[in-house]
Parts: C-alpha cells; sequence; structure tokens
C-alpha cells in the first residue's frame, strides 16, 4: 500500500485525515545532492594532497643531498622517515618521538619483514642522528635500509 500525498485520489477516513491534510512527501534529493557534491570534493581534494606530497613525504620540506645513484623502486610497505635539520623525526607526516618511531619500526616487522626503510635526512642532519636511525631500524629486525636523495649530481 503506497502513502499518497494531498489529493491522492482517496479520503483517508480510517487515519481520520480530511481532505487536503493528507501525508507530504519529504524530498530528500537536495540533501543527497549536498551529500554528494561534498564527498567528490572530498575525494578529488584528498587525491591531489597525496600525489603533491610525493606519497612518503606528506608536505614536509626535507633539503635532501644530492645523489646520482639509482632509484630504488618503494612499494606500499615501505616506511620513510624524515629526520628534519632540527633533528626531529618524522614518520608518515607526524612528528614521533625515538620510542614511538621504535614502536612503529617493530610492528612494521610484524606485519612484513621485508619492509624497506627508507631514511630521508636534510643535508645539515649530523651524521650520528642518522645512523641513529637506521641502528634503530636494525634494532627492530629491519634489514633493508635506503637513504634518499635528490636527483642530480652532487657538487
Amino acid at each position: 500500500m503506497a502513502i499518497g500525498g494531498p489529493g491522492g485520489g482517496r479520503k483517508d477516513d480510517d487515519l481520520g485525515l480530511e481532505d487536503g491534510g493528507g501525508f507530504s512527501d519529504i524530498n530528500i534529493t537536495p540533501l543527497t545532492d549536498i551529500f554528494l557534491v561534498l564527498l567528490i570534493i572530498f575525494m578529488v581534494t584528498s587525491s591531489v594532497i597525496v600525489n603533491s606530497s610525493n606519497g612518503a613525504k606528506a608536505g614536509l620540506k626535507v633539503n635532501l643531498p644530492a645523489g646520482g645513484a639509482a632509484d630504488v623502486a618503494t612499494q606500499a610497505t615501505d616506511l620513510s622517515i624524515a629526520i628534519l635539520s632540527d633533528g626531529r623525526l618524522v614518520l608518515g607526516g607526524d612528528v614521533v618521538t625515538p620510542d614511538e618511531l621504535k614502536k612503529a619500526l617493530e610492528d612494521a616487522k610484524g606485519k612484513n619483514p621485508d619492509t624497506m626503510v627508507i631514511v630521508q635526512a636534510d643535508e645539515g642532519v649530523p651524521h650520528g642522528k642518522v645512523v641513529e636511525v637506521m641502528e634503530m631500524a636494525k634494532g627492530a629486525g629491519l634489514g633493508q635500509l635506503a637513504i634518499g636523495v635528490r636527483d642530480g649530481q652532487q657538487k
């Protein structure tokens, strides 16, 4: 049995409704249209942000040293760690403490033992800090390490 609107052709005596006072239809089409447009906007902007940030860098400005070696093919399971010029550690776009980084490395080892750790250190970062991060990865059982560099020849 369909519910009719005003003037739907018959009088609903059993519901106590009089002529012209029946159910009015609720039109949710405009609301649905707004939600679909918002969904499309969020999908487009999130894909643009991810594509423009080049994946692992997530919008951080790290002044990488130049290098001429062949690129390493990255995979979705790879873990990229950025070391900023002031020594802060960044994992997945978030600044982390050394303890949080150790936990993330151990979690990555549990998910995939062949996870590659890519260390992207600023040119001004002391060598010891890079070695410290690489030792954390080795200590967590991740043996595949790489150092991120800019394209181009060294000066």
